[in-house]
């Protein structure tokens, strides 16, 4: 299985010193090893879970014309091979089946026999280093490496080989050159280097559909939302922000000079060698490949990761990612780009209704607090959250039926890689349980805002569903702001309609109210604005916790609106901000969260 960020690179450099180029096409890395006899499409294996209840691709290469037969079940199909090799059969859909089976490839020259395969679901996980992450580096990890004996669960983790070129399949694993590309029946041997997350997903559903279920890992660290949307889909879009991007990938691919790139390492290996701080023995040699081969150039984990295995049939994905694409222009760029993203990978499954889920981008850096409140309001990352919970709401009150959402950021770790990924893949199972699978009682979408509305100095949000917050704490995380567009924290308390035969206020649960006294009339409101952020809103039922409210905003006030409200200065850009503005306004932010502070003790001592 494949090891956490430093495995990845690994790998990339084993394939390379064992002859296989980053940028193998699909022949090159099928043919591997075997030119011209029967072989199968990687994905196929003994072990392997097929999809049920969907018609069943199995596809592979043999000498051109000539006749393949694939048994699996009561039925069998023949084809001819193409003049390119390939072949395809199309079996009908099966109901899931617990029992191992066998599955028969046969051309003129040679056999291929599967065993052990099982019928039932497969999940694909995608996304970056959070979603990689391994259930051997998860709080409780050990404890669930050691429960983790369920047979009908099969693991299958991705290769990840960077190219710019759209390959069709993946190399298999190789005893110490490529520890990934094999299907593994699940056990406390096989799953520790599995996604934590992708583990916790599974094995939930798993447990209460009875389903067999295969498990594909295609998560890559490090990686942004347009590498993992094809290229072609990318250069379509009509969108100012996409065209820069795609510009400044353009810049960097021509003007890299690999001869250059290669000098400029010797010397730092030089330099380095003469301060006696290098670790490496032998001065570099290789020429890199650049920008196109960096696995954040746009489309390259898509071409590298998804395009490998599409075409398979399986029930769904969920998705992890929002570190990388956490930058100046996150709110519009992640917005636009992914729904595209969604919709390709549905594509490339086959399903334009294909069950996705989303967890939201995890937590980052010191806990906000409300002495630190407004400065935590400038970390980009937010404004991804923000954007896949509006990607989430547009799909589903349009009508999307299979579209999923659980966030993660109320399990406030402070650092970007937090451990604490069981509850989150367990989490977005609930929604896979509730939709998926059709199992009562289980409560997964968070409550969601119909209506804001200013009443003298309140602003009230209207909820579909009765809120509260958790462990009957005081409500947190909300901030109101005026047209000034100045936020402060907010006070905020469930409508009270009146009292109860014991005189205690009734309160509408489906209502809140927010106050501060330092904005006289708020027009908009912010939740859990930060990166770790204050916020415990949720569903009102004292035994679930899981429906959180999501990140989220009333306003459209971009950072330079932000940084003119806060510092009484013009932004150079009109939507973004540059370094040094971000450093003034983070100094402004500070300034007005310690006046807040400081008028709110006076008022205490006063008495007010």
């Amino acid at each position: 299985m494949r090891k956490f960020c430093f495995q990845s690179l690994w790998i990339a450099l084993a394939l390379a010193i064992f002859g296989f180029s980053s940028n193998a096409g699909a022949a090159d890395l099928q043919q591997a090893g075997s030119t011209e006899e029967l072989s199968l499409h990687s994905l196929f294996q003994t072990n392997m879970v097929v999809q049920r209840d969907k018609p069943i691709s199995i596809w592979g290469w043999a000498p051109a014309n000539e006749e393949v037969t694939v048994s699996f079940g009561a039925e069998k199909q023949t084809v001819k091979t193409a003049s390119d090799r390939s072949w395809k059969v199309l079996l009908s859909a099966m109901p899931a089946n617990s029992n191992p089976q066998s599955m028969v490839v046969q051309s003129n020259s040679k056999t291929i026999t599967l065993e052990n395969i099982l019928i039932g679901d497969i999940w694909v996980m995608g996304g970056q280093s959070n979603m990689q992450h391994p259930l051997s580096n998860c709080e409780n990890g050990a404890v669930e490496i050691a429960c983790a004996n369920f047979p009908n669960i099969r693991l299958l983790t991705v290769p990840a080989i960077i190219s710019h070129k759209e390959n069709k399949n993946f190399p298999r694993r190789e005893k110490d050159k490529q520890p990934d590309g094999d299907w593994d029946v699940c056990s406390p041997k096989t799953v520790p280097d599995f996604s934590g997350i992708g583990y916790a997903f599974v094995r939930r559903i798993h447990m209460a559909s009875g389903v067999p279920i295969g498990a594909i890992d295609a998560s890559y660290w490090g990686t942004t939302v347009e590498s993992w949307t094809p290229l072609s889909e990318l250069e379509s879009m009509n969108s100012d922000v996409v065209r820069a991007q795609f510009a400044e990938w353009k810049k960097k691919a021509d003007s890299f000079d690999p001869q250059k790139d290669l000098a400029e390492r010797v010397k730092r290996y030089n330099q380095l060698h003469v301060e006696g701080k290098n670790n490496q023995e032998k001065p570099p040699t290789d020429l890199r490949g650049g920008p196109l081969d960096d696995q954040n150039y746009p489309g390259n984990c898509y071409a590298s990761v998804i395009a490998p295995i599409a075409g398979l049939s399986v029930k769904g994905a969920i998705w992890h990612q929002g570190f990388n694409n956490s930058r100046a222009d996150a709110d519009r760029f992640y917005y636009q780009v992914f729904p595209k993203m969604i919709a390709s990978w549905r594509a490339a499954f086959n399903d334009p209704q294909m069950a996705f889920g989303i967890i939201s981008l995890c937590t980052d850096s010191a806990p906000q607090t409300l002495d630190n409140y407004l400065e935590c309001m400038t970390d980009y990352g937010i404004y991804v959250r923000e954007a896949q919970y509006k990607v989430f709401l547009d799909l589903y009150k349009g009508g999307d039926k299979n579209i999923g959402f659980a966030s993660s950021f109320d399990f406030r770790r402070a650092w970007y890689h937090p451990q604490e990924k069981i509850p989150a893949g367990e989490r977005i199972a609930r929604w896979a349980m509730a939709t998926q699978y059709k199992i009562p009682n289980i409560p997964w979408l968070p409550p969601i805002i119909t209506k804001t509305e200013t009443k003298d100095d309140t602003l009230l949000l209207y909820f579909d569903k009765e809120v509260s917050s958790e462990d009957s704490q005081a409500i947190a995380g909300f901030s109101i702001a005026g047209e000034d567009g100045k936020f402060q924290p907010a006070l905020a308390e469930q409508l009270i309609i009146g009292q109860d035969t014991k005189n205690q206020p009734k309160r509408d649960l489906k209502v809140l109210v927010l106050r501060s006294p330092h904005v006289a009339k708020p027009v908009h409101f912010r939740y859990a604005w930060g990166r770790n952020p204050m916020g415990n809103l949720r569903v009102a039922t004292t035994h679930e916790k899981d429906c959180a409210l999501a990140a989220q905003r009333s306003d459209t006030w971009t950072m330079a609106d932000m940084y003119q409200s806060y510092t009484g200065k013009k932004a150079a850009g009109p939507v973004e901000i540059n370094g040094q503005e971000l450093a003034d306004l983070r100094k402004a932010l500070q300034a007005a969260d310690l006046a807040r502070r400081i008028a709110d003790a006076k008022a205490l001592i006063d008495g007010h």
